[in-house]
């Protein structure tokens, strides 16, 4: 089987083709200069040179709060590029495997959202990536999977993990917020799950997973634990609210997934959060070492 990775100089999307290379699958990965999914000829002169039968879609408008501004821009890549993708791979008989997120809820729950929570997007954002889903489930519903996922961190980009190991270096002390939880989660997870899941896509596994790391906690948490697995200090990290960093998106409260489907397949959810950041933080303090230098 061919696999084609469509935004595949980011994070998700980089970890995606390695780990997929790594199992000795057949596996091109294109960013945007290579194939621009919201261009019909971009799509079609990629299958026609590819020939994928299972595309992963790991493109995507990400700027959060840009969106708020230009939705119209974030709506094309976000809804119309994952349509063009669903309607190459059901002309081609390709099955695929679409990237989301966890801003397509409302952020207010008080328990985990499960995969069939109904959507309640407050931002642009998640307007458009939930135009994405609905695009991809209609065009494509007997062949396609909706993998979404939340607050990533990797080896490679930019992440809250990375952020949080700069300023350990560079400040006495750091402001985090307490009041917004989420499921702080590996990309190298996240794309062995999906490397998982390629046989299963449009067999035992359609429609909505949710990708997260197991528990849960807030920024400050996370940020606590960053500090306490590289011998900082902790109590350098100070609690303080969403209020003292204004953005034009609201942040969700509440980004916590349930995981409830992973069974259906044969499959485990993702493991706990601290485990993997355990094994990522050496990884990536090398690579941020290496930057450096």
């Amino acid at each position: 089987m061919r696999w084609l990775v469509t935004g595949a100089a980011g994070l998700l999307g980089r970890d995606t083709v390695e780990e997929l290379a790594r199992r000795g699958e057949d596996v091109t990965g294109l960013d945007h200069s290579a194939l621009d999914i919201t261009c019909p000829d971009s799509v079609d002169r990629a299958f026609a040179a590819h020939r994928p039968g299972l595309v992963v879609n790991c493109a995507a408008h990400t700027a959060v709060d840009d969106a708020e501004t230009d939705e119209t821009r974030a709506l094309r890549i976000n809804g119309d590029g994952p349509r063009l993708l669903a309607r190459a791979c059901a002309a081609h008989g390709a099955r695929l495997i679409h990237v989301s997120t966890d801003y397509v809820f409302a952020g207010d729950a008080a328990a985990p959202y499960p995969e069939d929570h109904p959507p309640a997007p407050r931002t642009a954002y998640g307007r458009t990536k939930l135009a994405g889903e609905r695009a991809v489930l209609a065009e494509l519903p007997d062949a396609s999977v909706v993998v979404r996922t939340a607050w990533l961190y990797g080896v490679h980009g930019h992440s809250f993990v990375r952020t949080m190991l700069d300023l350990e270096a560079r400040r006495d002390t750091v402001d985090v917020v307490d009041d917004q939880r989420g499921q702080p989660t590996w990309s190298a997870d996240v794309a062995a799950r999906i490397a998982d899941l390629g046989p299963r896509t449009g067999r035992t596994a359609r429609g909505v997973f949710h990708a997260t790391a197991s528990g849960e906690a807030s920024w400050y948490e996370l940020a606590r634990e960053i500090f306490r697995r590289i011998d900082a200090d902790p109590d350098r990290v100070r609690p303080t609210t969403s209020d003292a960093f204004p953005r034009p998106a609201p942040r969700p409260a509440y980004s916590v997934l349930g995981h409830g489907r992973w069974r259906e397949t044969g499959l485990s959810p993702l493991r706990d959060w601290r485990t993997a950041l355990h094994e990522a933080l050496p990884l990536i303090r090398k690579e941020t070492q290496g930057v450096r230098s």
